[in-house]
């Protein structure tokens, strides 16, 4: 049996009517669903004046990458871990080629462009804010009919959908939203000069290339439980509380071995009560790193953040709200920002593509003066 220990001013309920002079830092196990505290600080624990090593909040201006097309030779990698691997791709053209990744399911998100998507189990038209999730070992291929940027999640285990939970199956999004392919039309992938049709495998993080006479996509009918499915975020419909700040992981969509998909939408505030916080509550991540790419709109808990960056939070350090969202938050009365997280046990390490994108003082915006520390 967990018992809470109450001792010295606390709030009773969570995140709401902080006691006078403090700030609330969450302090728990397992993300949201472990043993917690909460303590009750004068000060927010992100006020440092310096932080001397590698363990730092980090961000990356995505849009400082250089565009190199190719959804293959194009890929940026970002963050790495023996999980996951993101990766931000450029396709500009359609793929002379086939892919198929043996190594992981793909989940992809498209943050910029249409255009075509085509794998054994047929063709979807995608637009910005689809995910499209690829199981391993499927063929495909993109056609992009504008310049499309894609975030890239490989998984090196299953990808599905959360339980619901109390919540229901029709929560969040109901399952017949989600759509899959139908092999109704022929692919349009053309033949290489001599006659023949490419298929890209990667295995083991290397590539082979077998050849074939004909079209490999040739599927004529499928049934079953498994295929590519696409999703678009205005499918979504979050769930809020007026009165209470939910957790991140209320936003799941998609789930995986040590790791989960958040898709964090335009949404009302807690407006039910004066005294309940509005803006995420200081927390330091004991068990999950924290990524953060967004995608559209104005983002309400961090300031000077724009659609293309990627935030980035690891375990053991302190991450919440700046001071001027927050007292941004308190006039406001709902969100407008689209955001993708992606949570890790496992720590991220940036990957070799990182490096140019860092904003090297991103830390510091939480930095505050003592006038300004505390309520």
């Amino acid at each position: 049996m967990d018992i809470p220990y109450v001792r010295g001013r606390v709030a009773l309920q969570a995140h709401v009517g902080l006691p006078e002079g403090t700030v609330e830092e969450e302090y728990a196990r397992n993300g949201f669903f472990g043993r917690y505290a909460h303590l009750y600080r004068k000060n927010a624990p992100v006020g440092w004046s310096r932080i001397e090593g590698p363990l730092k909040p980090r961000a990356y201006d995505l849009r400082r990458l250089p565009a190199v097309p190719g959804y293959l030779g194009g890929r940026r990698s970002i963050l790495e871990n023996a999980d996951v691997r993101l990766h931000l791709a450029t396709v500009t053209e359609p793929m002379p080629y086939l892919f198929r990744n043996a190594d992981a399911d793909e989940l992809l998100f498209v943050h910029e462009g249409a255009g075509r998507f085509e794998s054994d189990f047929g063709a979807l038209a995608y637009r910005p804010g689809d995910y499209l999730l690829v199981p391993r070992g499927t063929a495909h291929r993109l056609a992009p009919s504008s310049p499309t940027t894609l975030l890239v999640v490989e998984a090196f285990s299953e990808v599905s959908f959360p339980d619901r939970g109390m919540l229901g199956q029709h929560a969040l999004f109901d399952p017949a939203v989600v759509k899959v392919p139908s092999p109704d039309e022929p692919s349009t992938l053309p033949a290489l000069p001599g006659g023949e049709f490419e298929l890209k495998i990667q295995r083991e993080g290397e590539l082979t290339s077998v050849f074939y006479p004909f079209c490999p996509l040739d599927v004529v009918g499928w049934k079953g439980t498994l295929a590519v499915q696409q999703l678009n975020v205005a499918d979504i419909r979050p769930v809020s509380s007026d009165r209470y700040h939910l957790p991140p992981s209320a936003h799941s969509t998609f789930v995986m071995h040590n790791a989960v998909v958040c898709t964090f939408l335009p949404r009302p505030l807690e407006n039910g009560d004066p005294s309940a916080l509005k803006v995420p509550f200081y927390h330091s991540n004991i068990d999950f790193d924290e990524v953060l790419f967004y995608h559209a709109g104005e983002f309400f808990s961090r300031a000077g953040i724009s659609p293309g960056m990627l935030t980035f939070h690891p375990q053991g350090i302190h991450h919440g709200p700046q001071r001027a969202a927050e007292a941004r938050a308190r006039s406001a009365t709902r969100t407008n920002e689209i955001a993708v997280m992606l949570d890790t046990k496992r720590p991220l390490r940036a990957g070799k593509d990182a490096a140019p994108a860092e904003l090297a003082d991103y830390w510091k915006s939480w930095r505050t003066t003592e006038e300004t520390q505390g309520r």
